[in-house]
């Protein structure tokens, strides 16, 4: 009998491929999950932990040393004073002690009962600090002509201080009051519709200007290049710039779009097109998809451009008009990159902190979720809740994308 043949991918060839693929991976891997596992890792960690933005930093023994008193010849007192304190208003720090050297040249007179004096090497030992503690020490010292001499002073030598302290990043105390406090009150869900608003709306008006403007563009027609060129502006113009010119632009005392308004008898008066609601979250929606359609543009048209000719010839001959061309032939091509921009746009714009901070800084009716994050986690100093809402953010994005791409399989037969 013939030997029998090892099915395919099961081979000692096949192994040392696989092998050699995920070693060729593995550097891609490892940055994938240091640029994004870690980080969402470290956002669900704060999230229930009760940290504050000062609490970033773990407690730590302060000190400053000097030496007063203003020696200038051989035989002056003076003073070295040691100012020590605990960093931390909230968190003790448990058998706190340094030791320093003493300058060649300063003969200590006398030491505090918690210090030892070794030769020129001083240790004292305080025990256990409470939030906030404060403590000064001070030895008086006569001065030689040594020390005068050698130019040194206390601060050349650095103490080395010991501490023990619990890093409310680090410790075992969790908390679900951060995500208590974000679904306390119909705040959440009023920012929440707010994002929500501002995304679909967003993401299908960009889709749609794209679209129609790569229909516009998909003839050849002379300055066709320039056009391209000028739809793409919104796109690649710095966001600063551009939200800048859209305040001096619907200004309400100084801007040419409220003087255009009242010279044509639309108003009477100046609209604040930023600062009342709901007229605010309608232009920062406009503003996004005047800013991102040249994104879906790119796409679409470069997808409609690969669409095969003979169908519209075909149907033209058929007695097809314009739109039904469009919506039996165009249509159907382009429903994959379609589907592919606005899950894209959708968690892009979901996302989005900066346009709406530019423009409003969240007020007027316009707070999103990406804007709650900054308030909580710098306007209010509570990182942990600024986390809690990152949270809720990445959940939000989880849950649309599982249901679009199972919806999108289900259409596509997948």
């Amino acid at each position: 009998m013939a030997d029998a043949v090892p099915p395919s991918g099961t081979g000692p060839l096949a192994k040392r491929e696989a092998r050699l693929a995920w070693g060729l991976l593995a550097p891609t891997i490892t940055a994938v999950a240091l640029v994004v596992i870690l980080p969402l890792l470290a956002i669900f960690w704060i999230s229930v932990k009760p940290v504050k933005l000062a609490d970033l930093r773990a407690p730590e023994v302060v000190l400053r040393e000097d030496l007063r008193g203003g020696p200038e010849v051989a035989g002056d007192e003076a003073t070295i004073r040691y100012r020590l304190r605990n960093s931390s208003q909230d968190q003790p720090i448990l058998a706190v002690s340094f030791s320093d050297v003493i300058p060649i040249g300063l003969v200590v007179q006398s030491v505090d009962e918690r210090c030892t004096l070794d030769g020129r090497n001083l240790t004292c030992a305080f025990g256990d600090w409470e939030p906030g503690y404060r403590e000064t020490l001070t030895f008086p010292v006569l001065v030689e002509q040594s020390y005068l001499d050698s130019g040194q002073s206390p601060q050349d030598s650095e103490a080395t201080i010991e501490g023990r302290s619990s890093n409310v990043l680090t410790n075992d105390s969790f908390t679900l009051e951060n995500f208590a406090r974000i679904f306390n009150g119909e705040e959440f869900f009023e920012v929440l519709w707010v994002t929500l608003f501002y995304t679909v709306f967003g993401t299908i008006g960009a889709l749609l200007v794209g679209l129609f403007a790569a229909l516009l563009l998909n003839k050849s027609f002379r300055g066709q290049g320039i056009l391209r060129g000028l739809y793409l502006f919104p796109y690649v113009a710095p966001v600063i710039a551009v939200a800048f010119a859209w305040l001096i632009l619907f200004d309400p005392f100084s801007g040419s779009a409220n003087a255009l308004l009242i010279q044509m008898g639309v108003t009477q008066q100046a609209i604040n097109f930023f600062g009342d609601r709901p007229l605010a979250l309608i232009m920062v929606t406009v503003f996004e998809i005047w800013r991102y359609f040249p994104l879906s543009f790119l796409f679409i048209l470069a997808r409609m451009q690969s669409i095969d000719t003979d169908m519209y010839e075909a149907a033209d001959m058929d007695g097809a008009s314009p739109f039904q061309q469009f919506w039996y032939l165009s249509v159907p091509q382009l429903l994959g990159i379609l589907s592919v921009l606005f899950l894209l746009r959708f968690i892009w714009t979901f996302n989005k902190f900066d346009d709406i901070f530019l423009l409003t800084g969240g007020n007027a009716g316009t707070r999103t979720l990406t804007v709650n994050v900054y308030e909580q986690a710098f306007a209010i100093s509570n990182i942990g809740a600024g986390a809690a809402v990152a949270v809720v953010i990445f959940g939000c994005l989880l849950v649309f994308s599982l249901f679009f791409l199972k919806f999108i399989s289900r259409e596509e037969g997948l």
